[in-house]
């Protein structure tokens, strides 16, 4: 975080509870429930589905090896001991269930297809995460129990059980009947502070600590029915890699005020019932010392009417195979430029640019075939990865490149700022033809270069679609996601490179002169640009300094709040018809899209950076009432930052937060740190509840047409001070059109 006087004093966020690293807590799924099987749902709906996509954010049209890089994290053990005794804690100790209570709960373990978890019967997975579905240090989704499109195929879980623990970025789900949400009092986020307080009714815990999360709790408004209506908790900042945490539940009530019953698998944990049940002894040690880390934390086991335990993904299984690809690239590229071609340079191709030249250069490839989307990683010939398996060079691919050279560089006698810029959603470097970045780069004297976002670029929408109707598909989206973040790695390369661009006759003056300043990089992007920049920003060992506009994090929170979105529920839909069903996916697919994604990087930059990369500033900006990226993702990115908020945060009334920015500190003005800035153009505030807006304008596209949005980015990119362009008071801006 950074003071009053930009200094910095990262560290526990402001008024939220630090959240640590991990001690050793036991966390083994049940061997026993494998002996119970039933077959798994039959679907026999047929589906169609077709889809054209826009881009969310508009805008205009030699090898050598090295070892791979090591990341410093803690690992947690599934044979270490609990931290304390696992005696039950019950008052009356251990005593045999009931007959009507045995008979409870044989109904409950013969209704789940193999390994699944009885303590919510409602579907297999649930409660999710948990380490019910976690053996031997690493996840154990079982294949019988994952989500089934109506072709009757089910998701295949091998890629996700290769990680050693769940998305620090995840979603808790749960499906309680009969759950009233203002009965049972579920935390909003306009008041995060009651989350933390002590009669708070839904609560999650740092097993080693006791330490509270912050979080909101919500039902799902999308689902038709309360049969398909998950609870979903959202944790307002990311949680700790490594690190296992207890969900505890209490005060949940229907809409008469009646306290809703335990089930009678967590009824018998709670109450120190003994089963003779194999899959229910043999995880009650894990139970008891979830009730414990939850006594620390100030909760009684007896009034608790669910709880349970999970463990997050480590730093190396979240990014081991990005960071490897990027040592063995740039090893390979040693202390030479990449290899590039220039195809076209047209003079005055847009108002502001002088020139644009677009070509091609070259990137190790580490995909499948040609590296084109529904490429997965190399892992060598018939090779199928199933644990620590490293992605492997596949030859190499030549990826597209734009620079537009501004008026002001042509006509100036000073090199131009070099910055690398990111497209939104589903969109191409084309992008910086749009009229925002070509008047940053004139306003400013700035040459930006751009290449796609292999992965989410215009090129992978065929494989987008593919993927809706059957998610066994998308590891092929998140290793390529990777392979992208890679090609802007040596794109970045080739920008700042003596022997690259700068050696090139497009990139001179008459006499021969540099137009651009080769000793710093920066980048600059927006929507998807902002999201993956985020990542960029982690991994590359280049760019100074990057602003992120409209950005957000994590996809599993972002999608179901934007109207983005709507697309691609039309798709889903039919293919996975079960509300249910769908909310699960997307907090399956968080797992996956950490490898691929910046909230699966965001606590690595600017503290705690990977070896091989330095501490990077960023600054949010970020649109009130965005229709595509809700600010509610860009506020758990800033708190992960620890990045300091400019107030007010908006005029008085415009927010619903109970203390607006809550958690961030106060950003005050000239700072040498990371910010975010929320930029008001007169759009609604966004729903309460998980749905898109549907009323008035989208601000989406309205901080980066504004001329003094733009001079606060170039101070922070370039004079590395961040500057307050809104003299005191809300930061404003005109509608874009």
């Amino acid at each position: 975080m950074h003071g009053a006087d930009g200094s910095s004093t990262r560290g526990a966020l402001q008024q939220c509870p630090a959240v640590r690293r991990p001690t050793a807590f036991t966390s083994r799924r049940p061997t026993a429930l494998a002996r119970r099987r039933r077959p798994p749902r039959a679907v026999a709906v047929a589906a169609a589905a077709a889809v054209l996509v826009a881009a969310c954010s508009g805008g205009g049209e030699s090898t050598a090896t090295t070892s791979t890089t090591a990341i410093s994290s803690p690992t947690t053990s599934d044979s270490a001991a609990p931290t304390t005794s696992s005696a039950p804690t019950s008052t009356t100790g251990p005593r045999p269930a009931d007959p009507d209570m045995l008979a409870a709960i044989d109904a409950a373990l013969d209704g789940a297809p193999q390994g699944c978890d009885p303590l919510d019967t409602r579907r297999c997975l649930l409660p999710f995460p948990s380490d019910a579905y976690r053996a031997e240090g690493r996840v154990a989704l079982p294949e019988e129990g994952m989500p089934v499109n109506v072709d009757g195929a089910g998701i295949d879980p091998t890629e996700w059980n290769r990680n050693d623990g769940f998305s620090p970025n995840t979603p808790i789900l749960t499906h309680l009947p009969g759950l009233d949400a203002e009965a049972s009092a579920l935390p909003s986020w306009t008041d995060l502070e009651a989350s933390l307080a002590a009669d708070a009714t839904v609560v999650v815990v740092d097993a080693a600590t006791g330490e509270r999360v912050p979080l909101w709790a919500e039902l799902d408004q999308k689902a038709a029915s309360d049969d398909d209506r998950l609870l979903e908790i959202h944790p307002a900042v990311p949680l700790r890699e490594g690190t296992t945490y207890v969900v505890g539940l209490r005060g949940m009530r229907d809409a008469s005020g009646e306290e809703l019953a335990p089930s009678p698998v967590f009824g018998a944990y709670r109450d120190g019932l003994t089963t003779e049940r194999d899959e229910i002894e043999d995880r009650r040690e894990e139970m008891e010392a979830a009730f414990d880390a939850l006594a620390r934390a100030g909760l009684a086991r007896d009034e608790l009417q669910l709880a349970w335990s999970f463990t997050t993904a480590t730093a190396e299984s979240i990014a081991g195979r990005m960071l490897h690809i990027r040592d063995e690239a740039l090893a390979a590229l040693g202390d030479d430029a990449p290899a590039f071609t220039i195809t076209t340079v047209t003079a005055d191709p847009h108002d502001d640019i002088a020139f644009q030249v677009q070509g091609t250069f070259t990137a190790p490839n580490f995909l499948t075939g040609d590296g084109g989307p529904g490429n997965r990683f190399s892992y060598g010939q018939g090779v199928t990865a199933t644990g620590d398996e490293l992605p492997e060079r596949n030859g190499s691919l030549a990826a597209p490149f734009l620079c537009n050279i501004a008026d002001a560089t042509v006509e100036g006698t000073e090199p131009a700022h070099l910055v690398q810029y990111g497209h939104g959603l589903l969109g191409s470097e084309r992008e910086l033809n749009a009229s925002n970045v070509r008047a940053f780069g004139n306003e400013h004297n700035v040459v930006f270069c751009a290449t796609k976002w292999a992965g989410m670029s215009e090129d992978d929408i065929g494989n987008a679609v593919v993927t809706l109707g059957d998610f066994s598909n998308f590891p092929s989206m998140a290793d390529r996601l990777q392979q992208g973040v890679l090609n802007q790695i040596v794109l970045g390369r080739l920008m700042l490179h003596p022997d690259g661009l700068a050696a090139h006759e497009a990139f001179q003056r008459p006499d021969g002169t540099p137009l651009i300043d080769t000793s710093d990089l920066d980048f600059d992007g927006n929507s998807q640009g902002g999201i993956m920049g985020l990542m960029l920003a982690a991994v590359s060992p280049d760019i100074d300094r990057a602003v992120l506009g409209v950005p957000g994090m994590n996809y599993s929170l972002l999608l179901s709040r934007s109207v983005d979105f709507e697309t691609y529920e039309a798709i889903m839909v039919p293919a996975y018809p079960s509300d249910l069903d769908r909310v699960l996916i997307v907090a399956l697919v968080q797992m996956l899209w950490d490898r691929g994604e910046g909230a699966g990087y965001v606590q690595h930059v600017t503290t705690d950076p990977y070896p091989g990369t330095e501490p990077k500033e960023v600054l949010l900006h970020v649109a009130f009432g965005d229709h595509q990226v809700s600010e509610l993702t860009a506020m758990i990115e800033a708190r992960a930052l620890g990045a300091a908020l400019h107030r007010p945060v908006a005029a008085d009334g415009r927010s619903r937060e109970v203390e607006p920015g809550w958690g961030l500190p106060t950003l005050g003005y000239p700072s040498s740190g990371s910010g975010i800035v929320i930029w008001d153009s007169g759009s609604e505030p966004i729903p309460l509840g998980n749905v898109q807006p549907s009323t008035g304008r989208d601000s989406h596209e309205d901080p980066r047409a504004d001329p003094k949005a733009r001079r606060q980015k170039a101070a922070f990119l370039f004079d590395d001070t961040l500057i307050d362009v809104c003299g005191g008071g809300p930061c404003t801006v005109a509608p874009a059109r």
